[in-house]
């Protein structure tokens, strides 16, 4: 995005659009952001919309609607059992930057740089999504519906809800909501068709690799919180996205 005279024009839009938009979580008697969330959730909304405009407002858009109605599924049943997400899944300013961090690096990046880096920081934007929303799609889904959950270090049957298991339901719903975001990414003009794949490969290998963090030194460093873990986790998928399309573009080009 180049720099203009007319730069602050779309900033000033994204912060109109974003109180409008975020006022009616405010007073919705369905609390899907707490009240320091809903302030961060505008800070978000206003980086993305004014850097990537309404392509990259969509993407963010569906991963917060998506990711907070499957949060929603089965609570009743996970609140009994005392693994639904705190608050009754209300994201919280650590939610929110858990999620979307990456992501806004990546949006704020683009502003800096030409293609084809740019293709690259868009396809990160997406893969970051991709991985946070298959994490949380196959966390939820495991939760509700898994039938035999494993500890995926030792394959062990474990109760829903322990950190670092997966289960068959779990892992299929979050390679499915993957598809469906960076599909997303690619319906808005965002990534290539090709993107969509990498992003789902990127998703899977991060969100694996998250599994494997969660059963192993999660509940051991103290300073390692899980918001921290879900930084790290957007990253992974964010840098692994991106490194397999630098890598094909350079054996193509070879």
């Amino acid at each position: 995005m180049p720099i203009t005279t007319t730069w602050y024009y779309p900033w000033l839009f994204a912060m109109g659009l974003n109180a409008v938009l975020l006022s009616t979580l405010w007073i919705s008697p369905k609390k899907l952001l707490t009240p320091v969330g809903i302030l961060n959730a505008w800070l978000l909304g206003v980086i993305v919309w004014a850097t990537l405009g309404w392509q990259g407002y969509a993407v963010v858009v569906f991963y917060f609607i998506f990711g907070s109605a499957v949060t929603r599924v089965g609570l009743a049943e996970k609140e009994a059992a005392g693994i639904a997400e705190e608050r009754s899944g209300a994201r919280g300013a650590g939610n929110v930057w858990g999620s979307a961090l990456v992501a806004t690096i990546c949006a704020l990046a683009t502003i800096f740089v030409s293609e084809p880096i740019n293709n690259l920081l868009l396809l990160g934007y997406v893969a970051s999504f991709s991985t946070k929303l298959s994490d949380t799609t196959a966390t939820e889904i495991g939760k509700a519906y898994g039938k035999r959950t494993f500890l995926i270090t030792t394959l062990q049957p474990v109760p829903r809800g322990t950190e670092g298991a997966v289960s068959l339901e779990g892992t299929l719903a979050g390679i499915a909501a993957s598809v469906a975001i960076a599909s997303l990414g690619w319906a808005v003009g965002m990534i290539s068709l090709l993107g969509v794949v990498w992003c789902v490969i990127a998703a899977f290998v991060a969100t694996t690799i998250e599994s494997l963090i969660g059963a192993t030194i999660e509940d051991k460093i103290p300073w390692l919180t899980h918001d921290l873990v879900n930084i790290l986790n957007t990253l992974i998928g964010a840098v692994v996205a991106i490194f397999i399309a630098w890598v094909y573009q350079l054996t193509v080009i070879s």
